[in-house]
């Protein structure tokens, strides 16, 4: 690990192929002013097989540390900057202007992103996600994450249910879903018009949906998800999207939060499963194989 007096490398280097696949893969997890579950996602991916590091954004723009170095890169939950421009708006600027390169050639060289929460809102409003006009060198906001129908804070556990159409790596094999909490008040997925949405569902790019998980077996299979199993109004309960190349994946829910049995909020009731963790281990694997 790079110590603090590290003469940097210049940001710029082009990103390069894991020279040693035998090592656990190096997860940056960053860090902004605002950001709360950083921890949690580091013990998630330490508990998938990666080493994780929690490193501040000025770590990044200063040289000290460099996006080149690592395998995957996390943008967790929490409220960056305080939410003031809109939520994850101000991390999206940010990861637009003060690290684009960085990022771009991270995503071009196929390493795994994956954004919770705020970071799936700061992916969004910076274009990253869905990503549909990247290839053509555009990053225009295509989507947002905006109020709860419920016009409150969410917080609340969900059932989400891995898409077998998706091409996200993250969630590749997965047929379990995933019970996990939910915490936000701006976590309403739109697309920017139906054209988009309609991109988004025929080329894969949905990777989770909101469920009624056990009790979908009560309902219809064409039954639309509501609340309070649609927390906060998604379009076709869109609860977490990935790119077309399948390696960045955002996601509301928290599936950090429910990686041990006894994290499950009736395990005292002998109640257990539908684990976050599998999601974590899918990235690690992948990034390995680089």
């Amino acid at each position: 690990m790079a110590g603090r007096d590290t003469v940097p490398l210049k940001p710029s280097r082009p990103a390069e192929p894991i020279q040693k696949a035998s090592m656990k893969p190096r997860i940056l997890i960053l860090h902004a002013t605002g950001t709360n579950r950083d921890r949690e996602a580091a013990l998630a991916f330490e508990l998938a097989g990666g080493a994780p590091e929690i490193v501040h954004v000025n770590q990044l723009t200063s040289g000290e540390r460099l996006l080149v170095d690592y395998q995957v890169l996390v943008l967790p939950g929490g409220f960056s900057y305080g939410d003031d421009l809109g939520a994850g708006k101000l991390w999206a600027v940010m990861l637009q202007h003060q690290l684009g390169e960085q990022i771009l050639a991270f995503v071009e060289s196929g390493r795994p992103i994956i954004g919770i929460c705020n970071g799936f809102q700061a992916l969004v409003k910076a274009g990253l996600l869905p990503g549909l006009d990247v290839e053509a060198g555009s990053e225009m906001q295509q989507a947002t994450l905006t109020r709860n129908d419920s016009a409150r804070f969410e917080c609340r556990w969900v059932y989400l249910e891995p898409q077998p159409a998706s091409t996200c790596i993250w969630t590749t094999n997965l047929t379990e879903p995933i019970y996990c909490p939910v915490a936000h008040g701006e976590g309403k997925f739109v697309a920017r018009d139906s054209e988009t949405l309609t991109k988004i569902e025929s080329d894969g790019l949905v990777a989770l949906r909101y469920s009624q998980g056990p009790e979908a077996a009560e309902s219809s299979a064409t039954d639309e998800v509501q609340y309070p199993w649609n927390p906060n109004g998604s379009q076709n309960a869109i609860a977490g999207i990935c790119n077309r190349r399948g390696t960045i994946l955002g996601l509301m829910p928290h599936p950090e939060d429910h990686i041990l049995p006894q994290q499950h909020p009736r395990a005292h009731r002998g109640e257990h499963g539908m684990l976050g963790l599998p999601l974590f281990v899918n990235g690690v694997r992948y990034a390995a194989q680089l």
